[in-house]
């Protein structure tokens, strides 16, 4: 099954922020002296917070609908502003808000290393 693409109906609001993970395995010595070591080859991933503030209910609906069929676990292609190339992604967290007709969308999305392609 080939993955797809996540093209929102408008882009995400100004204020994308980036945060990435660092796993990492570290043994701590006397003295303060400490050394680690990346768990594994892929012990950056990269996290992006989204959201998308003055939506229609069709665009809300389009959004959520979009990560509600990937279930939180299945990964789509995704570019965020700041990115040089679009990456494979997951989004197991995302709120929906609405306040006087005027919808919210707010989405977590953490970089997926699956093998799907």
């Amino acid at each position: 099954m080939a993955v797809p693409t996540f093209t929102p109906p408008v882009g995400p609001s100004p204020g994308t922020s980036h945060k990435p993970t660092v796993n990492l395995w570290e043994a701590e010595f006397g003295d303060g002296y400490s050394q680690p070591t990346p768990k594994g080859i892929n012990h950056i991933r990269r996290a992006v917070s989204l959201a998308w503030n003055a939506l229609t209910y069709d665009q809300m609906r389009a959004i959520v609908d979009f990560f509600e069929g990937r279930g939180g676990c299945e990964p789509f292609y995704f570019q965020p502003y700041g990115e040089p190339v679009a990456r494979k992604w997951t989004c197991k967290d995302w709120t929906s808000t609405a306040d006087s007709g005027v919808w919210k969308v707010t989405a977590e999305l953490v970089q997926s290393n699956t093998l799907s392609v």
